[in-house]
């Protein structure tokens, strides 16, 4: 598809430019790794006068991940949502409300039969029979397993979706799992975690899927690689400081105020797949992530780190390096060259040395001594130096 398709867009892109939208798709394409040239496909797929439709389902969530998407840029998220998406279903952002929302889903769902995106947020409660989360007095795990068949993709955004997250945390009253184990093995989730997740991660997978027609790359965790292959420790900007031994020891002292590691307060960094540090968020420009702002990673996108793992916890120190061909490990196979082996904390020299304190009486001794025998070996060294043995066993010296 030549460019010049695209001189005027159609009249549903709204006040999105030409230009800002093929920037748009071209960014999004480098985003996923793609080739040169994916982005106009991405555009030509967008781009079509049927909107792609995308039904929405909430189920135990805090809506994070519907503001996420909302307070994104270049361009906005919301306009690309409403305007070149088709957002037939989605209760926090949909005109019509109840009956009408209701109606307005199945008829999406009716038309668009393997043609719809279905996008689950929150967990979804199994206990009872589901009744703890309900929707026009449906379990919303009914409404789940009854609209997923009729998806071309499933696609789980957040924590909640992705792992259980907060509500599945101990002791789950509810029974909250993830869309994967509430939908059984018969459906291939994507995962996009967070909390809230990246909204560029989530998009990027959206266009992939309406414009391949197939699932991208994705790890063992059903996470698309090119968001979530490589550790967060990894692209850190404190990783200089976590390699010179440079740690945070309490919130507010000389090194938190510096900018210097937070292994020892907890962070998830060294275990903890995502792009963070080079995606960050809110679109205002640099360290504009948790870690950036001085908060510890606690591994929200990690499945068994957050909302598991006590927030003080310090990490694991040996993963596998995201980078390179597969490798097998004891874990399976991982997307890795090798194992990624950090040295743990209690190898480093202390952050500060005391100063003040002259040497001990002792330690002098020791060091004369160690110097004596020094100065002696020399010594007996220099002695020989120009002599040899004759055949006999006796020394001559040279002449």
């Amino acid at each position: 598809m030549k460019e010049k398709k695209h001189r005027h867009l159609p009249d549903h892109f709204g006040m999105v430019s030409r230009r800002d939208f093929l920037k748009f798709c071209a960014v999004a394409a480098a985003g996923m790794g793609l080739p040169l040239g994916s982005g106009l496909k991405i555009a030509e797929a967008v781009a079509n006068l049927k909107k792609p439709p995308v039904i929405w389902l909430s189920g135990q969530e805090c809506t994070g991940c519907s503001e996420t998407l909302l307070r994104s840029t270049h361009p906005t998220v919301e306009k690309l949502i409403l305007d070149l998406i088709s957002l037939d279903y989605h209760e926090t952002l949909s005109t019509p409300s109840g009956e009408l929302a209701e109606a307005a889903r199945k008829k999406s769902i009716a038309e668009n039969k393997g043609k719809f995106i279905l996008v689950v947020d929150g967990s979804i409660p199994t206990k009872d029979g589901g009744i703890y989360c309900q929707v026009g007095g449906k379990p919303v795990l009914q409404i789940l397993r009854e609209t997923a068949p009729k998806a071309m993709a499933v696609i789980s955004i957040g924590s909640c979706a992705s792992w259980g997250g907060i509500p599945s945390a101990s002791p789950n009253p509810t029974g909250a799992v993830s869309t994967q184990e509430a939908l059984g093995d018969k459906f291939k989730v994507i995962n996009i975690p967070g909390c809230p997740p990246n909204p560029y991660n989530f998009l990027s997978t959206v266009l992939y899927v309406l414009t391949f027609k197939k699932l991208p790359d994705l790890d063992d965790k059903a996470r698309p690689k090119f968001a979530y292959r490589r550790l967060i420790h990894e692209g850190c900007e404190r990783r200089a400081h976590f390699d010179a031994g440079r740690f945070v020891l309490e919130f507010g002292d000389e090194g938190h105020r510096r900018g210097w590691c937070l292994f020892k307060m907890g962070c998830k960094g060294p275990e903890t797949f995502n792009n963070c540090p080079e995606q960050l968020f809110g679109d205002v420009g640099p360290r504009s992530w948790p870690v950036g702002t001085g908060c510890p990673c606690f591994g929200c996108s990690e499945k068994g780190v957050g909302f598991t793992k006590a927030i003080p916890e310090q990490a694991n120190l040996k993963y596998f390096t995201p980078a390179g061909v597969p490798f097998q490990g004891t874990e399976g196979v991982k997307p890795g060259g090798g194992a990624l082996c950090l040295t743990p904390s209690t190898a480093y020299p202390p952050i500060s040395v005391p100063e003040g304190h002259g040497a001990t009486t002792a330690a002098v001794a020791v060091a004369a001594g160690l110097a004596g025998a020094a100065a002696g070996a020399g010594a007996v060294a220099a002695m020989k130096i120009g002599k040899k043995e004759s055949p006999e066993g006796a020394e001559t010296k040279k002449e």
